[in-house]
């Protein structure tokens, strides 16, 4: 019997307590983002707000890449820890972070080349512009630091050190919220000063994740290309369509903040200040999805199908719930985030129509990573793929355009709420269909060789 953390106790526990744990480091980080662009704002100049939203927008795509190069690490790592084989779990963490690196640093070398034109399609011209491709420039060439973060957080998650995965975010973090004040307004850097704190920031990510992962608790072997070869295309397998799935929200923030941009800097510098609430506010809706796919991954591995269809429902219920407090809470603090960052009437009207409208989407979109969380990690990684790019990628973009021609530029937040509502509902049903119908077979047929890097796909099949 292995002894993984996830096969024995309440599945509702662990999915709370992954979760919680998840939560605070994402939340923190989220947080000390939206405190940068607090930093920035007291400049008084709407551009450099504006040029952050730009860039973000940008970033958006090379972070959800990382997410789902991590996704797949987690998967494979959870798996075999389930299964029982941990030696194979450690060289699929080294493999990982080799192609990781590899991944992310051609994806940087893009991004710089093309950052002028990148900017421009969004939308951003004359200053902001150039500032927005500015902050590219300096920030994007630590992406492969944080490639390596993320999958180091994503094997002590796989082995269920989620307080040790939070550790990594909290303290890096904490480190940009003391440098972020003194690099942006002491020493006058400004915009220059918060691209700097952020690379910082991801450097730390990469030193904490190496730190408690690789060295305190021996997840992973030291990368090298024999290790990396055998691992890639069992890695793939499920990187590719977890990246392309993780693509599919930056695409759509992208493409919204297209439609957003002719309103003008205040509503870009509104739809800006809605990006960083969403991911500070919800940062236990983006956790939830990283943590249960810890717990599913070593329950797929041992065989427990009923411990994976009870994480799937107390994962829902978990998601609702938070999300109806959070609703609360938005709705409570929004006329003081109108006052803290500066908005103009413009821009109230954008953050009000996401405090009352917009954020009741998520239980739908929580619903969505829950199915995802599942679809990746136990075998259908296309179908996360499919559902998420029908959100973004097909419904988003005609929804808000067309909400926007009625209402202005708190259309685009109705259309994003109404995608959101549409795909995760059926996300949802698909995906608790798709556990249901997943069964072991005898036990006979498990025997796995343990130079194989992961369970053998045939232990399950759908009916």
């Amino acid at each position: 019997m292995s002894d993984a953390r996830f096969l024995t106790g309440s599945t509702m526990g662990h999915v709370t307590r992954m979760t919680a744990t998840g939560a605070m480091g994402i939340t923190f980080v989220f947080l000390v983002d939206a405190a940068n662009l607090f930093w920035v704002s007291q400049l008084g100049d709407p551009s450099l707000v504006a040029a952050i939203g730009f860039a973000y927008a940008i970033q958006f795509f090379s972070v959800s890449s990382g997410v789902g190069l991590m996704i797949a690490a987690t998967a494979l790592m959870s798996r075999s820890i389930g299964a029982g084989d941990r030696p194979a779990a450690r060289h699929q963490a080294g493999g990982a972070i080799a192609i990781a690196v590899a991944i992310q640093s051609a994806v940087a070398l893009a991004i710089v080349l093309l950052r002028h034109d990148l900017v421009a399609f969004a939308g951003a011209t004359g200053e902001t512009a150039a500032l927005a491709a500015r902050y590219l420039g300096l920030t994007v060439p630590s992406l492969p630091f944080m490639a390596i973060g993320m999958v180091a957080s994503g094997a002590l998650r796989a082995e269920g050190l989620g307080a040790k995965a939070m550790y990594v975010t909290l303290l890096s973090g904490s480190l940009l919220m003391l440098v972020d004040p003194v690099l942006i307004l002491w020493m006058g850097l400004g915009l220059d000063g918060a691209a700097i704190g952020l690379f910082a920031f991801r450097l730390a990510l990469m030193a904490l994740g190496l730190f408690f992962a690789a060295y305190q608790h021996r997840l992973i072997a030291m990368p090298n290309i024999a290790m990396a070869r055998r691992v890639l295309r069992p890695y793939m397998v499920v990187a590719l369509p977890a990246i392309a799935t993780q693509m599919a929200t930056p695409a759509g923030n992208y493409v919204l903040t297209m439609v957003m941009a002719p309103f003008g800097d205040d509503a870009v510098a509104a739809w800006a200040v809605v990006g960083r609430l969403t991911v500070v506010a919800f940062g236990g809706i983006f956790a939830l999805s990283g943590a249960i796919g810890g717990i599913f991954g070593q329950n797929y591995g041992a065989g427990l199908c009923d411990r994976l269809r009870s994480t799937y429902r107390d994962a829902l219920i978990f998601c609702a719930i938070y999300t109806g407090v959070t609703w609360a809470a938005l709705l409570l603090a929004t006329p003081w985030v109108v006052m803290a960052f500066g908005l103009s009437a413009q821009g109230a009207d954008v953050l009000w129509a996401f405090t009352t409208v917009g954020v009741g989407g998520f239980i739908f979109i929580g619903a969505l990573f829950v199915s995802n969380a599942a679809f990746n990690t136990l075998g259908r990684p296309a179908r996360a793929t499919f559902v998420t790019w029908v959100k973004d990628g097909v419904l988003s973009w005609p929804a808000a355009a067309a909400l926007a021609a009625l209402y202005g530029a708190p259309g685009v937040i109705y259309g994003q709420a109404a995608a959101g509502v549409l795909v995760g509902g059926l996300a949802a049903l698909w995906g608790w269909r798709f556990v249901q119908g997943l069964k072991p077979v005898a036990p006979e047929a498990l025997d796995l060789p343990p130079a194989r890097p992961y369970p053998n796909p045939d232990r399950y099949r759908s009916r």
